[in-house]
């Protein structure tokens, strides 16, 4: 047993296959005998706390977001699991709020916009593994929710000119059987090498 808890954060655009892959993986890590932790629901914490989200996040409600995900993946790797997956890695609010101006034609206060992004830099040398989708316009979403394609569209783009534009290691998932079936190996063999399995 390692005694360094893996953590793999997902990022990526709404409806491309982010809690599939999540599940997925927690199955096969758990079927290996890891016990795996899985944090996520903030936008919809959010919500509920009256932060608005999606084409509406402001610097308010990411802040949130980037602060209690912190949080919840510190009280998970508390619990003592072999695995944390984190759904909706840090980067990923800033992207859907990078977005978010840009769908409203709006600026972001430079400043602040700096200091969301560096809180969120101090994390992501935490990963072990960040995982990010792509965007299949083919995909169906979930109807039951009021996406607006461009603004999906939009933050698809701003998650992968995040992560390039400060060289973050990741894998590009695709939301396809096969794409996903990759992910799930990495993080086996991420596992494996920390001698998890």
């Amino acid at each position: 047993m390692t005694c360094k808890p893996v953590r793999i954060g997902v990022l990526g655009t709404h409806s491309t296959g982010k809690t599939t892959l999540l599940k997925r993986i927690q199955t096969a890590l758990a079927d290996r005998g890891l016990t795996v932790d899985r944090t996520g629901q903030l936008a919809r914490r959010a919500a509920k706390m009256g932060l608005p989200k999606m084409q509406h996040h402001t610097i308010t409600s990411t802040e949130w977001i980037i602060a209690q995900g912190i949080a919840d993946e510190l009280a998970a790797l508390a619990r003592g699991n072999d695995v944390v997956l984190a759904d909706r890695a840090v980067f990923d609010a800033l992207a859907y709020l990078r977005a978010a101006a840009q769908h409203r034609g709006e600026l972001l206060h430079g400043l602040e916009l700096e200091r969301l992004r560096l809180l969120a830099a101090t994390q992501t040398p935490k990963y072990d593994l960040l995982l990010a989708t792509v965007l299949d316009p083919d995909m169906p979403v979930d109807t039951g929710h009021d996406y607006d394609p461009r603004y999906r569209r939009l933050v698809d783009r701003h998650v992968h000119d995040l992560l390039a534009e400060d060289a973050i290691a990741h894998q590009r998932v695709t939301s396809d059987s096969a794409g996903q079936g990759r992910a799930v190996e990495l993080a086996l063999q991420l596992c494996h090498k920390e001698q998890l399995v």
